[in-house]
């Protein structure tokens, strides 16, 4: 059964009443972030029971020695740990001497926590009655600041109810922290010096291995009904810790509160030796401007941001929370303003995965960004791969390839790969394809073609040079073949032929080949530039051309279907409507071994191809595929339901279309996987966006031009979403009766609409 303790509204995530067994699952749904920081919903006050404490900054990781049973040679070094920060947010809260623990109280009651995606901010509210048989309320705030993005505020109040009593505050910063995801159990933190000043605390602190420079600060200010007072604090400090302390007399019924401002600063944007400075400054600014104006700057922010990337459901209150909630996550994970940095499968909400970056962010992510944000954001993520490169040559190398020729990590942060299970390092191999589909993507919704000759095509070669040796001529099929590879579906591991595999390494080489032309056309002193650069031949590039030519692809005429694999029909074909719903996850419920031999797909795999390439394919070929595939898909990965949500709305098929969809934006929020405990899933978050937009919406770029074919779920009034299509913002408001377009920009523009060209131009509403 899936959780349901999440209550439906549009612009908040509501949890009502203390349970402690939902703490954990409440820790990730809660989390809040602002691109350069984030962290989980922790109580700020100390809980004794079951928590996963986690604080992390942006680029900040540890290189974690690979463990595995036996090594491999081409094995990465280490495995990359998204690092658990030194803590700031942690409150100690007395009362009359006896700790606030919500694990230790008599009784807690009105327990209520609100996750405000309109505003950006987390609340929580509860009254409690401790041991010692004083009753308290207490209500508190905190978001990480947008404006500032360096700096976090917590606004934190006690009211005692029931008598007067002695309350103490001791907020405090803590670098004793560890990973809950580690191999060895390693410190990953060097603790250089904690210093204390009247209010301020600074603990500056340095990553093992990686030496990244952090400094965690804070500043506290108290009010009692809501006046300042200027207290003494009492400090005290450990070789890892510093704790401020203040105690006031309240009485019954008046209110207790304290402003914490706390955050990092770190080398990757400042001078390693000028740390404590840079935080005093960055204090100074936020204490001035105080918790309520930065709160007033952070609504502000908001605002901003949901004005181009809100999408509005009517009539559906759980698919509204649903959307709304993943466009928040992915916002507080990658805002595009510093190029180092892409977006992780956990963002700020936990640390399974490790590193930064995946396949996802090329072919899930970049579709969002480049809609919702200007395009530049996009162009930053293409040129993130491409400072990749020369790691990528090298990945490539230590698999003994040569000539060039570049893989991509499957997981890294600097460009190295740093994922360590075999079947998915040297074999999840079709992550190379989705980075040059995100050019080509690129290019076809923003038409700037400049990306290429500066960049791009240099990548393109790479990878084109990796396919070129990774296949190998079979003499039997006659054909080139490719083989011990793992497709998008990880229940298939060392298999010969994926269909996707295959397919988008011949994609992806035609498309170098047809850009190297462009290029030697267009921009000739690049093309030159990068020819003398990388070495490449008229005859390496004809054999390029006899891979393209004669590319196996398993195809079963019986089912007239391309086949995931070489051996899929050799399976029991077993369909999920079959398999008993008490073995469902499989993959908490099975041995890896039995699931590698069943039918059953983890996530779309030849139905990914049919998603990236649609032109390529009729309807009629999709709807074949579809139906012989989906059947046997489990969707036990977070990519998958958002892909047969698009191909399901293409097909006509709403209802179904409508589950999956249901399915992709309440994936954590409903927890269908049973796992949101260890953090969200927030690459997968804009595969939901997808769905809306190129699903329902059915949003493509047809012949230079951008095309619709709206269609609404029977359960919706109406929805609607904007788009950024080469700096004209086009707004789609689809109703049951119709579907409005409208255009904020200078001229106006060619749409297609169910295949009919339509015109529309400013300040004019155009209904289809």
């Amino acid at each position: 059964m899936n959780q349901d303790y999440i209550i439906p509204n549009a612009w908040s995530i509501l949890e009502e009443g203390f349970d402690a067994t939902m703490v954990k699952s409440s820790e990730s749904l809660f989390s809040i972030g602002n691109g350069a920081m984030g962290q989980r919903a922790n109580f700020e006050e100390t809980y004794t029971g079951n928590t996963f404490q986690g604080s992390y900054i942006a680029g900040v990781y540890y290189p974690d020695k690979t463990r595995v049973g036996w090594w491999k040679n081409g094995y990465p070094e280490y495995f990359a740990k998204v690092l658990n920060a030194p803590n700031w947010i942690g409150i100690n809260v007395q009362i009359n001497d006896e700790e606030l623990d919500l694990h230790a109280c008599n009784k807690v009651s009105n327990f209520k926590r609100e996750l405000n995606m309109k505003e950006g901010w987390l609340s929580r509210s509860f009254e409690a009655e401790l041991q010692n048989g004083i009753k308290i309320k207490v209500e508190t705030k905190r978001f990480l600041s947008l404006e500032l993005d360096e700096v976090g505020a917590i606004r934190y109040a006690v009211t005692p109810l029931n008598a007067n009593a002695k309350i103490t505050f001791s907020p405090y910063l803590d670098a004793s922290i560890t990973n809950e995801d580690t191999n060895w159990d390693d410190q990953f933190w060097d603790v250089l010096e904690v210093h204390q000043n009247n209010q301020q605390s600074f603990i500056q602190a340095r990553t093992m291995k990686t030496h990244f420079y952090t400094c965690t600060f804070m500043e506290s200010r108290l009010f009692v009904d809501n006046e300042e007072v200027l207290t003494d604090c009492t400090n005290e400090k450990t070789d890892k810790t510093a704790t401020c302390s203040y105690q006031q007399e309240i009485n019954q019924n008046q209110t207790y509160t304290i402003h914490k401002f706390g955050g990092y600063v770190v080398d990757r944007n400042h001078n390693k030796n000028e740390l404590v400075a840079v935080a005093k400054d960055v204090l100074d600014k936020a204490v001035s401007f105080g918790f309520d104006a930065l709160l007033e700057m952070q609504k502000q922010s908001w605002a901003q941001i949901w004005s181009m990337s809100d999408i509005t459901i009517e009539g559906d209150v759980k698919a509204q929370q649903g959307i709304r909630f993943n466009i928040f996550q992915l916002n507080q994970t990658y805002l595009g303003t510093d190029a180092t940095l892409n977006i992780g499968p956990k963002g700020f909400t936990g640390e399974k995965y490790g590193g930064s970056t995946y396949w996802d962010t090329e072919a899930y992510c970049i579709p969002f960004y480049m809609a919702t944000k200007d395009q530049s954001v996009a162009r930053t993520l293409l040129e993130y791969r491409y400072k990749h490169l020369d790691k990528a040559i090298e990945n490539a190398e230590k698999l003994g390839f040569t000539n060039g020729a570049a893989l991509y990590p499957m997981v890294t942060m600097n460009g190295e790969e740093c994922h360590n299970e075999w079947e998915i390092t040297f074999e999840e191999i079709h992550r190379n394809g989705a980075i040059a589909f995100a050019i080509y993507n690129y290019h076809r919704f923003t038409e700037d073609y400049s990306y290429i000759p500066e960049k791009g095509l240099e990548v393109l070669i790479g990878i084109a040079r990796f396919w070129h040796q990774r296949v190998n001529f079979s003499t039997d099929k006659n054909k080139y073949v490719m083989l011990g590879v793992t497709g998008p579906n990880e229940y298939e591991n060392n298999i010969n032929n994926n269909w996707y595999t295959n397919y988008i390494a011949k994609w992806c080489i035609e498309y170098a080949l047809e850009n190297i032309n462009t290029v030697k056309t267009d921009h000739i002193s690049d093309y030159i530039r990068i020819k003398e650069k990388v070495n490449f031949t008229d005859e390496e590039l004809s054999s390029w051309k006899k891979v393209v030519d004669n590319m196996y692809f398993p195809y079963s005429e019986k089912h007239n279907v391309f086949l995931q694999q070489d051996g899929f029909l050799d399976k029991e074909l077993i369909t999920v409507a079959d398999l008993d719903k008490s073995q469902r996850p499989i993959n908490q419920k099975w041995s890896w071994d039995r699931i590698l031999r069943s039918p059953y797909i983890k996530q779309a795999d030849t139905l990914q191809g049919f998603y990236m390439f649609e032109d390529h394919f009729s309807t009629e070929e999709l709807e074949r595929h579809f139906d012989f595939y989906e059947p046997f898909t489990v969707h036990e990965s977070s990519l998958s339901p958002c892909v047969h949500s698009i191909q399901a709305a293409k097909l006509d098929r709403m209802e179904q279309a409508y589950t999956f969809y249901l399915r992709t934006s309440r994936l954590d929020l409903d927890d269908y996987n049973h796992e949101v405990e260890e953090g969200l899933h927030i690459t997968s978050m804009a595969g939901t966006w997808m769905s809306i937009v190129e699903g329902f919406g059915g949003m493509r770029v047809l012949n230079n031009t951008l095309s619709f074919s709206p269609k609404i779920p029977k359960e919706w009034k109406s929805y609607s979403f904007k788009v950024n299509f080469r700096n004209q913002i086009i707004t789609v408001n689809v109703t049951q009766k119709g579907t409005h377009f409208e255009i904020d920009g200078k001229k106006e523009i060619q749409i297609l609409v169910n295949g009919e060209s339509i015109s529309v131009s400013p300040n004019q509403l155009v209904t289809v």
